[in-house]
């Protein structure tokens, strides 16, 4: 479970249960749930799971 993500310069920082750190991502934060953190880079916005596999993307402007 995702318990919080933080923007750190240009990365993402991913923590799950007891503060462990799951992954980072470089990018820009744009959101996360307890399952899912939304990463921003270029004009995609990506979408990872608990373990950083992408689980999808879309285009933005």
């Amino acid at each position: 479970m995702i318990t919080t993500a933080v923007q750190r310069g240009s990365y993402v920082y991913v923590y799950g249960e007891k503060n462990r750190q799951l992954y980072s991502k470089q990018g820009e934060l744009v959101g996360f749930t307890g399952s899912a953190v939304s990463v921003k880079r270029g004009s995609y916005v990506y979408v990872y799971d608990e373990k950083g596999r992408q689980i999808g993307s879309h285009y933005t402007r």
